[in-house]
């Protein structure tokens, strides 16, 4: 095996670590509005809860999250911190309830710590740390995939699929689902996304956007849920 060949390996199974539900960020304990959406009868089964997922992928996460990753990726990649902070402020401002908010800043946290543990010792994640108010979940993951030296593509591609896990595994709780049929949701969201990163990826900044206001009243909903399973 060439050494090219090795080193390409070597990133995509760094990739393959972060998109991974097991990493310890947290993403498992969030259904973005999902829980909500099941307990006002809006997703009651796998056809619903599929349409849900993929207008969510093409209406916000392609909009806004994906978009803002691809950024974050090219700005570590130059050392662009002042543009760093520009997206992690955008990602803060642009998020319609308290649990939105939370949830990208805890784990944009949590990753920094994980980083921090692996011991590197990469001068960038003192710039992460110092992201006010918190470092946010695209913008931690672009400086975790930069780390890995794999390109912005194959980035994109693992930033969105670890989001569909996460809510496959959020569906199959909630609406609930079996695991057959979760697979069957994982596999339209796996057909969708690589047309959902070129989009994001090729997005001007006065293109991004976040408005899904329907999604942001379920938002604010769930926080006053008499019962949950998740935290957002």
């Amino acid at each position: 095996m060439s050494p090219a060949a090795s080193a390409d390996g070597a990133a995509l199974l760094q990739l393959m670590w972060l998109a991974s539900p097991a990493l310890p960020v947290g993403g498992f304990s969030y259904s973005e509005g999902l829980e909500s959406a099941v307990d006002a009868g809006l997703v009651t089964n796998e056809a619903q809860a599929g349409d849900w997922l993929l207008d969510q992928l093409h209406l916000s996460l392609a909009r806004s999250d994906i978009a803002v990753a691809a950024g974050a990726f090219v700005a570590w990649k130059n050392g662009d911190l002042d543009r760093v902070a520009t997206l992690n402020d955008w990602i803060g401002m642009t998020r319609e309830s308290s649990e939105m908010r939370q949830q990208t800043q805890q784990m944009g946290r949590s990753l920094l710590e994980w980083l921090k543990n692996r011991g590197t010792g990469d001068p960038r994640l003192a710039s992460l740390a110092a992201l006010a108010p918190a470092p946010t979940w695209p913008v931690a993951f672009a400086l975790a995939a930069a780390q890995t030296g794999a390109p912005l593509r194959e980035t994109l591609l693992s930033f969105a699929f670890g989001w569909a896990e996460n809510m496959v595994q959020a569906a199959l709780k909630a609406v609930p689902l079996g695991q057959n049929a979760g697979q069957r949701v994982l596999a339209r969201l796996a057909d969708a996304i690589p047309a959902a990163v070129d989009h994001a990826a090729n997005l001007a900044d006065h293109e991004r956007q976040a408005f899904t206001p329907m999604l942001a009243i379920l938002s604010a909903q769930h926080e006053t849920q008499y019962s949950r399973l998740f935290r957002s």
